[in-house]
């Protein structure tokens, strides 16, 4: 590969969303001239959901895409150079780090933020995209609040849907709860409290056959994995709990991970093991997953960024 394909930079902030801007904004005022590659979804998560309603300073809410277009054009005119391209290779070993973008380009950087994102785990079925953002949600917490005094469904058997249900169901008339086998995967805490839940109805060895509905969800149809009866149920929310996927593949063998492949930092900080590689926002956090828990640690990951460029002396 020839060397003028070869871009040396300060500071490299691979992923956009709320901890990728939020890193950019931060860099770019610290003068460290950062690039940000915006990765296969610009935007990140937000950008498949309609309403948010709960990050600070909008006091009327605002849509997931026209948020994180708030957020590009603020490290924009802070000076960050954000880019199209995706990271498909890195190289840890020494430094400068080496980061591959769209398989051809190399950036040679000082320092990393690392701001992937995770994506969540779907059912695979045509109704529940195409009907994304318009009753099917992957997040109570974010979206719960719509659904208030209607009547929901939840997908999930783990301690993430034993969760969601539990906060559904302070907040609508009932919740459905669908689980594939005869047993729930959820610690027995959690377990104990769904089934003391008076609005939450569980039903056992049942797989999600299809969503349906127009413009906006209007019922589920569901069969009985064991006894092949069917039903439709009708609903104004369906919520999808089986997991989120770490998007980290690309640093695995570099990055201390846990068995979910969530990348670990030490904790009070966004430093990952290898000195000069920083972590922020949801590919290193299982718990919160939230737009403003996200942008906070981006934050955190700049400010320890140019900490740790400064000791250096390359800031």
């Amino acid at each position: 590969m020839a060397d003028n394909s070869i871009e040396r930079v300060q500071v490299l902030i691979i992923g956009s969303g709320p901890a990728g801007y939020s890193a950019a904004i931060y860099a770019a005022r610290a003068n460290l001239k950062p690039v940000l590659y915006q990765g296969i979804q610009p935007g990140g998560q937000l950008t498949i959901t309609t309403e948010v309603e709960n990050y600070p300073g909008y006091a009327n809410g605002i849509q997931g895409p026209e948020m994180m277009v708030d957020f590009e054009k603020q490290a924009h005119r802070m000076g960050a150079d954000i880019r199209f391209g995706l990271a498909t290779k890195v190289d840890f070993m020494k430094q400068p780090f080496k980061i591959w973008i769209d398989e051809e380009k190399i950036i040679e950087a000082d320092a990393v933020i690392i701001a992937t994102g995770a994506s969540a785990k779907w059912l695979g079925l045509e109704s529940e995209q195409r009907l994304n953002g318009y009753g099917v949600s992957a997040c109570a917490v974010c979206d719960g609040f719509f659904f208030r005094g209607k009547e929901v469904a939840i997908v999930g058997a783990g301690d993430t849907a034993a969760e969601e249900a539990l906060y559904l169901s302070k907040l609508v008339t009932n919740v459905h709860m669908f689980i594939r086998r005869d047993a729930m995967r959820a610690s027995k805490v959690m377990q104990d409290r769904v089934f003391k839940t008076q609005n939450i109805k569980i039903y056992w060895n049942t797989d999600t056959e299809e969503i349906v509905g127009g413009k906006n969800v209007t019922a589920v149809r569901v069969k009985n994995n064991k006894t092949g009866a069917a039903q439709e149920i009708p609903i104004s929310g369906f919520f999808v709990a089986i997991g989120h996927q770490p998007n980290s593949d690309i640093f695995k063998g570099w990055l201390d991970m846990d068995e979910a492949g969530y990348i670990k930092t030490v904790p009070g900080t966004s430093r990952t093991n290898v000195e000069g590689v920083f972590a922020s926002g949801d590919v290193q956090d299982k718990v919160y997953r939230q737009a403003v828990t996200a942008a906070g640690s981006g934050c955190m990951a700049a400010l320890d960024a140019e900490r740790y460029l400064s000791a250096k002396g390359i800031h």
